[in-house]
Formats: structure tokens, C-alpha cells, sequence
């Protein structure tokens, strides 16, 4: 599937996701977000135990090549824990999971709309 998309459609995410409790910090390379995200939350073991479920986006960067994404996910990869804190409350200081922004983004890009549940017209 990836070699049918072309350079200009390709992704270059590097990103930051964490526990509930942040007590973990795992910095990711990936070229779809949402995809990976749905995968975090499918395999809540995959990194550590079930309570330390890796499943909330606290930061992400989109980058214009592959290259300077795995340069940047290296330099983020050699932080200390305080400077990715910094760097995380620098663009989400109440660390609010950023995948539900994502997901609104999407259903705007494929044109989803909302049908009101209630209608107040007779």
C-alpha cells in the first residue's frame, strides 16, 4: 500500500506518546499517525504492562523527508526525560491526547458530516 503513494503524499511523523499516568515516554517514527495510534491501543502489552498502556498522543512533528525524520527521531530518541517534557509542554502544557484532534481532522478531509439526533422543526 505505502508504495503506491507517492513522495508528496507520504508522511514523515515523528511523535511522543505516553501512559495515563505519564509515567513512560515513548518517542515513534511513523508515516500514519492514526494507523499507529489504533495500533497502540489494539496491543496495550506490546511495550509494557497493561497498566503503563501506551495509548495517549502528547506531541508530534511532521516532517518534509524521510530523512530529516529519522534524524529528528534520533535527536528526541537521546533527550533527557526533563527535555521532553519541556519540549511536550511547550505546544500541550496540559498534555491532552492529541489523537482526537487527528481523528476530527480526518472526518473533515473525507467529509463527514454530523446528522443532528434531535430535530426542533415540525
Amino acid at each position: 500500500m505505502l508504495k503506491n503513494l507517492n513522495a508528496a503524499q507520504m508522511k514523515n511523523i515523528v511523535f511522543i506518546v505516553t501512559d495515563r499516568n505519564r509515567n513512560n515516554l515513548h518517542v515513534g517514527l511513523s508515516a500514519d499517525l492514526i494507523k499507529t495510534m489504533n495500533f497502540y491501543r489494539k496491543m496495550p502489552n506490546l511495550f509494557f504492562d497493561a497498566g503503563q498502556q501506551l495509548t495517549r498522543l502528547v506531541y508530534f512533528e511532521e516532517l518534509s523527508s524521510e530523512a530529516m525524520a529519522q534524524e529528528r527521531f534520533k535527536m528526541i530518541n537521546q533527550f533527557t526525560r526533563m527535555q521532553k517534557e519541556k519540549m511536550i509542554r511547550s505546544v500541550n502544557p496540559d498534555w491532552i491526547d492529541l489523537t482526537t484532534g487527528l481523528d476530527y481532522e480526518k472526518m473533515l478531509k473525507t467529509g463527514f458530516q454530523v446528522k443532528p439526533v434531535f430535530s426542533f422543526m415540525s
